[in-house]
């Protein structure tokens, strides 16, 4: 007997599936793609927070999440055997102009404040070699910021999921209580019957060079995350693109991050790319996740709106929408619930 249905393989589908199936419930996930076919297998996979100040509901649930992250992902791969490639680096960014350094620095007492002592913010002077080139010599480092890899992290819960008795399928019934997590084709189906904008897919590109920086932090400089993976690569990204053919194809726009990645960081200057993509991200209108009731299918919920934060979100995103499908136990931000995007 199913519990919980959970349509949608993506990293919200797949981590409320996750919380539902370590509190007991019988679980099943469904998606024609197989998981990780849309945004979620994509390449850069940087957990990065929000700048620490003018604090709200949207950063204070990503902080939470980002701290909640390691427990979450170790839990993962011992419960499943799989490697979801997630580590706690931290993250360094340039600092370009004096402008630019007194607001870190007010940034770093601000997240002294608010972080809670968990992790930091801190300006300090630029290094060698691993390092994005800086104007004032100065650069910010944090502690929270961690990274892993968005294929390896939905194997790592398919397997986690299995090994709890859970299913993976790509067709079958739905049974128990249902949760919606299908990304752009979801956002798609409130808009036809809203007649309005609740959301829509954003195209982004992004790229993976071969140079072994493995056991450093991952870089933000020019616009572009840099993130170094456990296999020797580095993925970088990405675009935001509102306007495209294909969504599934790689152009200039990309040629462009690759070169202003090699400019920003002279490691990379020579680093062959091994691969490119492109794929759409879901974007809500507000900017948020969607969590809640389905507004379109009663006694059903919904999870959607990702974007670029999903895997960062997604720990406490399994967490709040196990409490409320399992036991009806309601945690989710005003902000995130379906009316805030309607």
């Amino acid at each position: 007997m199913t519990d919980v249905t959970v349509m949608g393989a993506g990293i919200f589908g797949l981590s409320i599936a996750w919380a539902c199936a370590r509190r007991g419930a019988k679980v099943r996930v469904i998606d024609p793609g197989g998981p990780g076919a849309g945004a979620s297998g994509g390449l850069v996979g940087a957990l990065a927070p929000h700048v620490p100040e003018t604090w709200n509901d949207k950063k204070a649930f990503q902080f939470e999440s980002l701290v909640m992250a390691e427990g979450f992902w170790t839990e993962v791969a011992r419960a499943g055997g799989a490697d979801p490639g997630y580590a706690r680096l931290g993250r360094v960014q340039p600092v370009m102009d004096e402008a630019g350094l007194a607001l870190a620095r007010a940034r770093e007492q601000s997240a002294a404040a608010l972080w809670q002592g968990k992790a930091e913010w801190r300006v300090e002077p630029a290094g060698r070699g691993w390092c994005p080139e800086s104007p004032t010599g100065q650069v910010i480092r944090d502690t929270l910021s961690a990274r892993l890899h968005p294929r390896r992290a939905c194997a790592a819960l398919v397997a986690a999921l299995q090994g709890k008795g859970g299913e993976v399928l790509r067709e079958g019934a739905q049974a128990g209580r249902v949760v919606w997590a299908t990304g752009v084709a979801g956002l798609e189906e409130l808009n036809r019957a809203n007649g309005r904008t609740a959301g829509s897919g954003i195209k982004g590109q992004a790229a993976v060079l071969d140079h072994d920086a493995r056991d450093l932090p991952q870089l933000y400089a020019d616009g572009l995350h840099m993130v170094p993976h456990a296999d020797g690569t580095v993925a970088i990204g990405s675009t935001s693109e509102r306007l495209y053919d294909d969504p599934a194809s790689t152009d200039a726009q990309l040629d462009e991050v690759i070169a202003r990645a090699r400019a920003a960081v002279p490691a990379l200057a020579q680093a062959p790319v091994i691969e490119r993509w492109a794929g759409l991200r879901p974007r809500s209108r507000s900017r948020a996740p969607i969590l809640g009731a389905h507004p379109l299918h009663p006694g059903a919920f919904i999870a959607n709106g990702g974007f670029k934060i999903g895997f960062g979100m997604a720990p406490k995103v399994g967490e709040v929408m196990a409490d409320l499908v399992l036991d009806g136990t309601d945690r989710i931000p005003t902000g995130f619930r379906p009316e805030a995007s309607a």
